[in-house]
């Protein structure tokens, strides 16, 4: 039986794509919900939705998967920002899997999609930005990159496929429900209430709620103009010493310290020392050299009129967002020792 109004979200275990299946739910869309490995599942539990496996990287899934299906919200993608051959396990998987889930969208007939990128496909050079500043000019970053190409190639695609595409480009996501592996946003929360935050790298983050977020996604499936790319993020970012002071402020019985500056050549060397542990290792470094390059004093502030205007969005406050997921990741002890 084909069900109407049919929704597929990809990525669906992740942070943003199971908030989104949660809302849709709630507004009595029926949905498909999609995850690259079945073992992963356990956040679906006493969701009324059915869970098939599907993979960017292989377009005959995504064809079944979106079989009878109307709108495609594509969330999935490989969101690191550090990996051991960025090109391979990033880049080439994101744009990839842009072709492939695009290509068997515009096969199996679906009508529109909602192409999830991110204000990393943005130009800050002149602040506060907009959608109408074009892309990202600085190329120092893979995932970036993976972002900004994979949007062109988005556009392009269902232009010549002759199918509606409307993009939205999340800021960083926390609150609603969270899961572990927890995602890259929450995680900066983790580390400053784990007190792991050695320094102040100068270093902002646009909060934005992952429900406002995943509302947001429903608006431009209904009301966003194929084409056109909307910013669901706040008006104004936050330096994660302001974030670990906020914190502080709420929770004084956790004795936080807000890490002080130093100057950028030391924080230059912590990064490179950490990166070079973390190759040993194998694993992600706490942080980067080309993070303190691209984004120690970078301005993450954004003009939403576009989205606030065309959508209908009305983000919750950064501060207000920031006490919610802090209260949410202190009554989930287990996120934060994982």
């Amino acid at each position: 039986m084909t069900q109407k109004n049919l929704a597929l979200v990809s990525g669906a275990n992740g942070h943003l794509g199971n908030n989104l299946v949660r809302l849709l739910l709630k507004k009595g869309i029926p949905v498909r919900a999609s995850v690259r490995n079945l073992q992963h599942k356990s956040c679906f539990k006493d969701l009324d939705c059915e869970v098939v496996q599907a993979d960017i990287t292989d377009k005959a899934s995504f064809k079944r998967a979106l079989q009878g299906v109307d709108t495609f919200y594509a969330v999935g993608a490989a969101f690191k920002l550090w990996a051991k051959d960025p090109k391979k396990e990033i880049y080439d998987v994101n744009m990839q899997g842009t072709r492939n889930t695009i290509t068997a969208a515009a096969e199996a007939g679906v009508r529109r999609i909602v192409y999830v990128s991110s204000i990393a496909a943005l130009d800050y050079t002149h602040i506060p930005t907009k959608e109408s500043n074009g892309y990202n000019p600085d190329r120092r970053d893979m995932y970036y990159n993976s972002k900004n190409d994979g949007e062109k190639l988005a556009f392009q695609l269902a232009k010549d496929l002759g199918i509606e595409l409307v993009s939205v480009m999340p800021g960083a996501m926390i609150g609603g429900e969270a899961f572990l592996p927890l995602n890259v946003s929450y995680g900066v929360l983790k580390l400053i209430l784990n007190k792991q935050i050695p320094v102040d790298t100068g270093i902002t983050l646009n909060w934005v709620d992952v429900m406002d977020v995943a509302e947001g996604c429903y608006l431009a499936a209904q009301k966003g103009r194929s084409g056109e790319r909307y910013i669901l993020a706040n008006e104004k970012c936050m330096t994660i010493t302001d974030t670990t002071k906020l914190a502080q402020e709420l929770y004084p019985a956790l004795q936080l310290k807000v890490p002080g500056a130093v100057p950028k050549f030391m924080l230059y060397a912590i990064a490179g020392l950490m990166e070079f542990s973390a190759k040993l290792k194998g694993k992600p470094p706490l942080l980067t050299t080309k993070e303190i390059a691209m984004f120690s004093g970078l301005q993450q502030d954004f003009d939403i009129s576009k989205s606030r205007n065309e959508l209908g969005f009305q983000p919750k406050d950064n501060r207000q967002v920031v006490k919610e997921a802090l209260a949410y990741l202190l009554a989930h002890p287990e996120l934060l020792q994982a």
